[in-house]
């Protein structure tokens, strides 16, 4: 019998969450599809919406290879830029947009004699999250050496928030003040909202976006009312039940001492897979479309639920560990993470694409 753990994939899901998106935003958006479509298979993904999406954004040159490779046509932006000239070439050679975000980036293109007009950037203003991109007092000469490139055809101002997923801290709305007074006067298009200003900050919405998170159904102020669908649903079964008596421990350290008699479902899945081994006792699971929960402590390869109150449940019954029923966004939680890590993190189990045709 094939082990029963999959990622069921749902690309129907992941077409709405973009439209939903884009939508939103009133202007162009780039599916982020970078680390391999947030653990969602990043060929597939592009494929899926290659007849609505205006382009895709990646981490990286090899991602963007790949996705080349299996015949992806349409803009890819390396958000980490190029990391040396052989990469810079093969970016142009490609068709790649690239992200520029420090000096020796601009020196590069500098001094490699490019097709003319041939490149694509998108000039990264660090506005106050601290981690990449020019600072303000920078900008203006970054912009005036770029556009002395004749390599260079476009210059689009980007940069990234830090808190945009907390609608009433203030942090967005400085960042934006910043951003605008620094880009004030120079031409090109601008780039600021990613998911959290997409769905919360209407000020960000500008000439593109760039949704990552929300194109995988999790809300990034889990709580809100968003209308986004879950595209990955977690999925195993149980194949083995075992009874606990009163005083009995399970698993790996003795986290669960049973207080009454307990029966418990054996899960052909585990942390080897991506689902967390932080996750307490007491993880909400789905199974056979009734509400439980983890008990013990996660293992490699397998991980046991609670199944007293489901006598109707046993060999064979299918979980849902996270999906349309049991928000990854409260496995996160519980497991003291973020729904981009779980997602992130989903490995070794087959993933199976459903609604592909749109």
């Amino acid at each position: 019998m094939t082990r029963p753990a999959r990622a069921l994939i749902d690309l129907g899901a992941l077409r709405h969450n973009y439209q939903l998106a884009r939508r939103l935003q009133g202007g162009r958006a780039l599916a982020v599809i970078k680390a391999n479509a947030y653990g969602h298979g990043a060929t597939r993904c592009a494929m899926a919406l290659a007849d609505i999406a205006d382009g895709y954004a990646v981490a990286f040159a090899q991602e963007a290879i790949e996705l080349r490779a299996s015949g992806i046509s349409g803009p890819i932006l390396l958000l980490e830029g190029c990391f040396d000239d052989d990469e810079l070439l093969q970016a142009q050679q490609l068709g790649l947009w690239i992200v520029v975000h420090q000096s020796e980036q601009i020196s590069m293109i500098e001094r490699l004699r490019l097709t003319p007009r041939s490149l694509t950037v998108w000039l990264k203003i660090n506005t106050g999250m601290h981690r990449a991109g020019f600072d303000p007092a920078e900008v203006k000469a970054a912009h005036a050496r770029l556009k002395n490139c004749g390599s260079v055809d476009s210059i689009t101002h980007m940069t990234h928030f830090a808190r945009s997923d907390e609608p009433d801290h203030d942090a967005t709305t400085q960042q934006l003040h910043t951003f605008d007074q620094t880009v004030a006067g120079l031409p090109g298009e601008q780039s600021v909202a990613n998911s959290g200003a997409v769905l919360a900050w209407p000020g960000a919405r500008r000439d593109w976006a760039r949704p990552g998170i929300v194109l995988y159904g999790a809300d990034p102020m889990p709580g809100e009312s968003s209308g986004l669908v879950p595209v990955m649903s977690l999925q195993s079964r149980i194949f083995n039940v075992r009874m606990l008596q009163s005083g009995d421990a399970l698993g790996y350290g003795a986290t669960f001492i049973a207080d009454k008699p307990t029966r418990v479902g054996l899960v052909a899945i585990g942390y080897a897979d991506g689902y967390p081994r932080s996750a307490p006792t007491g993880t909400p699971v789905m199974i056979d479309g009734r509400l439980s929960r983890t008990i013990g402590r996660v293992s490699m390869d397998m991980m046991t639920v609670d199944l007293t109150d489901l006598p109707q449940t046993g060999v064979g019954s299918e979980v849902e560990l996270w999906g349309r029923n049991i928000s990854v966004n409260r496995v996160a939680q519980a497991a003291g993470t973020i729904s981009y890590e779980l997602l992130c993190n989903v490995k070794r189990v087959p993933r199976v694409y459903t609604n592909e045709t749109p």
